[in-house]
């Protein structure tokens, strides 16, 4: 039987790159996923395919930053899957800058997509969790559910990326957190945080002109330069970045009965030591 039969999946930012690949990995061990995105047409293609390869899902398509984003998202695993077992938060961007030119806009992007989000969501979950806890719990029966925060290297300090750098230190701080306030309710709570992941955040570029990304309106400015991806390469223990499947691969292992009696810890997923981890 599939170790994720009968379990509900909801992850941010699931349209594109390594959400993309958890959920499909989740689905393939037999979870019924929440597909989010920012766009639909992305949500919906993963969707589908998870549904050809008879799978379930359904698509929450919005901001994870709006105001009423984490009942929505929540309220639709329960609708469609009747409860909420497995949460990665995994949704994010950047928006890089040094301190004396980033804007308060700048800042509170990046903290509520990577920091404010997280939290509504998993508060907004709470009620659920705990419900079904206490049931499980009367009933004699030891069920646990899955929390993966994503974090970074970066959240040991990085130049350039003072908002995300202080974002991801923070959703560390929640993760060891929530694990001590969550061990009754029988949820592990962990954090992935990454090295140098090829995404199309980190596409490379020759010379000043860089890709842009759509977010919210904002074209923001993306990718990373030859020269400090060749730089980037030589640190790296095993010699290059990681793939969006490579990177999906800590998360769904945090997300399976395998990992019952890991709670409080910090993943990190950099092809060797890296960061401050």
């Amino acid at each position: 039987m599939s170790k994720l039969a009968g379990k509900t999946a909801i992850v941010t930012g699931s349209g594109r790159g390594i959400g993309r690949e958890v959920a499909l990995k989740l689905a393939a061990d037999g979870a019924r996923v929440v597909i989010n995105d920012l766009d639909t047409e992305p949500a919906n293609e993963v969707v589908e395919l998870i549904r050809s390869q008879g799978g379930e899902a359904v698509a929450c398509v919005g901001s994870v930053t709006a105001d009423d984003f984490a009942a929505r998202l929540v309220g639709t695993a329960v609708d469609n899957f009747s409860g909420v077992d497995i949460i990665v938060n995994n949704a994010g961007f950047t928006w890089d800058n040094v301190i004396q030119k980033m804007s308060d806009e700048q800042w509170h992007a990046i903290i509520d997509c990577h920091l404010t989000a997280p939290f509504r969501i998993l508060r907004a979950a709470y009620p659920v969790i705990s419900a079904a806890a206490k049931s499980e719990a009367a009933e004699g029966r030891e069920v646990f559910r899955k929390i993966v925060n994503i974090s970074s290297g970066a959240a040991g300090g990085n130049p350039g990326q003072i908002n995300y750098s202080a974002a991801k230190a923070g959703i560390l701080g929640m993760t060891k957190t929530l694990a001590k306030e969550w061990g009754r309710l029988k949820v592990n709570v962990n954090a992935v945080a990454f090295g140098h992941i090829e995404t199309r955040l980190t596409v490379p570029f020759a010379g000043e002109e860089s890709a842009t990304v759509n977010i919210e309106g904002r074209e923001i400015k993306v990718g990373i330069s030859e020269a400090l991806v060749e730089k980037s390469k030589k640190m790296i223990p095993l010699g290059r970045p990681g793939t969006a499947l490579e990177a999906a691969g800590p998360i769904c292992f945090l997300c399976m009965p395998d990992s019952n009696y890991l709670s409080g810890q910090v993943l990190y997923c950099g092809g060797g030591p890296g960061g401050n981890f």
